[in-house]
């Protein structure tokens, strides 16, 4: 049998079991294609959050890293929610802890704490509020202009939003993705100049969208033909726009989705190196034996997650 073949066959296990469990199966745009493929819903960060607040399946089987489960299983107190491999962390998630959070408040008292939805569930119990890369700016420009704020723990998105909303009283906590931040001018340069023509994505953690800001402002980089967009936008960027030609600068996941939904353009990443080693833990064969065999659940403790889902649904109230 081909591995192709192979491939097909264990995603039609996945979906009749998935089926017979009454289970929703989520994944991240950053996961395998074959993963991706054998999903119910994929989006970013956001968009997944949304798609497990509003599922009546009673079973989520979570594609992605160890924080989306959790926020997941938030979100669900009820529901029974899966994640294949329990190795799938987040280096920027492990990047601050509830008790560096909780120093960091008792430093600036009386402050709104906005945190990345990319933190463990301990680190949402104390927030005010959390974002994704999608609505970072909405969210902090629905806090009072007076209001300091302690942005955590991307400072690559903190960075950004801070220059959107030019808020001298944001705080922003010194925290990165390792993928996002390999992506360097110097390969964004190279990658530019050769696909002159092509539109420029690039994801707000990236670590040269401070740079890239700074070019675009100095008009180093034609504004014309960059945007900086979640996983989300790139995709709803890439239907609507007419161009034929994108460079990416994100997690090179993306490209499945990317190419998939628009057959007819072609798209290049910043770096072929950009992978995401905890997005890539989770296989078919994973999923496979996760709806099997009922692993790995995530759980998270009430009184947590009862602060956290404060901060959660906050988050998705405002877009």
């Amino acid at each position: 049998m081909s591995v192709q073949a192979t491939i097909e066959q264990m995603q039609k296990q996945v979906r009749e079991l998935a089926k017979q469990k009454a289970a929703v199966i989520l994944a991240h745009n950053y996961q395998l294609p074959e993963v991706q493929d054998v999903a119910d819903y994929v989006g970013d960060s956001l968009q997944l959050a949304r798609a497990a607040a509003d599922t009546d399946a009673e079973m989520i089987v979570f594609c992605g890293v160890h924080f989306m489960a959790e926020t997941a299983a938030i979100l669900n107190p009820d529901k029974k929610v899966l994640l294949p491999d329990l190795e799938a962390g987040c280096s920027l998630a492990d990047t601050i802890t509830a008790e560096q959070l909780r120093a960091w408040k008792s430093e600036h008292p009386g402050a709104v704490v906005v945190s990345y939805v990319n933190t463990s569930a301990a680190v949402k119990a104390e927030t005010d509020i959390c974002c994704t890369s999608s609505n970072a700016v909405q969210v902090v420009e629905s806090i009072p202009a007076d209001k300091e704020i302690l942005f955590c723990p991307d400072m690559f998105l903190g960075s950004y939003v801070k220059r959107l909303t030019k808020r001298d009283n944001m705080h922003i906590w010194m925290g990165e993705c390792h993928v996002h931040a390999g992506l360097r001018p110097e390969d964004i340069e190279a990658a530019r100049a050769a696909h002159p023509d092509a539109d420029f994505l690039i994801h707000p953690e990236c670590g040269c969208v401070t740079q890239c800001l700074d070019f675009l402002a100095s008009g180093h980089i034609s504004a014309k033909n960059t945007y900086t967009l979640s996983t989300g936008g790139m995709l709803k960027h890439a239907k609507e726009t007419p161009a034929t030609e994108m460079v990416v600068a994100t997690e090179t996941g993306i490209l499945h989705p990317l190419r998939k939904q628009n057959p007819t353009k072609r798209f290049y990443p910043v770096s072929e190196d950009a992978v995401c080693e905890y997005m890539k833990k989770i296989t078919l064969d994973k999923v496979l034996r996760s709806l099997q065999e009922g692993i790995y659940e995530i759980t998270v403790p009430e009184d947590i997650a009862s602060k956290a889902r404060r901060a959660i649904v906050r988050m998705l109230e405002i877009g």
